[in-house]
């Protein structure tokens, strides 16, 4: 068995691998409201996992505030820029659970995974695309972040008992745009949150980690594996051979 034929192949194997990992990767992009950040409400905290792929765009937007104050704490649209320079589409789906909130802060509610219609698209926002509450009339749907114990102790009129604002969605909606263009290759530029219920409240997304897709997982494991199995095939060669 011949050492350098050995170092050849491991050379071979894990450079194909390295091109195997990152093409596996779904174009995922996390961002985070900046910490500290707020309104005229209150403090906000919000996350949007956005995932690119054949000519869609997938947005999940969740509201990590805990039991909210003010209808100005809650998550009212979401504008994003892409690499491809596309800035329409349309909003095919949003999902999620739907609550509720009595004037004492108590809440019910809905079955999850259940179509909202609160929202709607505008093209061409900032360069990119926007997905909104509101779109018109009283804004409702707003995503709310999750109580503070059995009630929303804290929520104001706002939220508590609003007949117009109600109902919110629970915590987490996800959005599905299609747009003309896209691919797994295309890239998320910068996102901007708006809060409350009047346009214009906008606080700058921030990139946030991700966490790799399981098949990227897989490979990675894949190239150590062999790394490891080819490493100990060189040890145990002579290097006379």
């Amino acid at each position: 068995m011949n050492l350098r034929n050995n170092r050849a192949s491991l050379l071979i194997a894990l450079t194909v691998l390295a091109v195997l990992v990152p093409m596996a990767h779904a174009n995922v992009f996390t961002f985070v409201t900046p910490t500290g950040s707020s309104t005229g409400g209150g403090p906000v905290n919000a996350t949007a996992t956005v995932t690119t792929g054949a000519g869609t765009v997938t947005i999940v937007l969740t509201d990590l505030q805990s039991n909210p104050t003010d209808v100005a704490q809650l998550i009212s649209d979401f504008d994003f820029v892409l690499s491809n320079g596309a800035t329409t589409g349309t909003l095919t789906s949003a999902i999620g659970q739907e609550v509720n909130i009595a004037a004492n802060g108590s809440f019910v509610l809905s079955g999850a995974g259940l179509p909202f219609t609160g929202w709607q698209l505008n093209s061409n926002v900032g360069g990119g695309i926007q997905i909104t509450a509101l779109g018109g009339g009283q804004p409702k749907d707003l995503i709310i972040g999750p109580p503070g114990g059995a009630t929303y102790s804290k929520a104001n009129g706002s939220i508590a008992g609003n007949g117009p604002h109600n109902p919110f969605v629970n915590q987490t909606g996800t959005f599905v745009v299609t747009v003309a263009g896209v691919t797994a290759a295309t890239n998320i530029t910068s996102a901007v949150f708006s809060f409350g219920t009047t346009a214009g409240v906008n606080i700058p997304g921030v990139p946030g980690s991700s966490v790799p897709e399981p098949t990227s997982l897989a490979l990675g494991a894949t190239m150590i594996g062999m790394a490891l199995l080819l490493g100990k095939r060189f040890r145990s060669v002579s290097p006379n051979c």
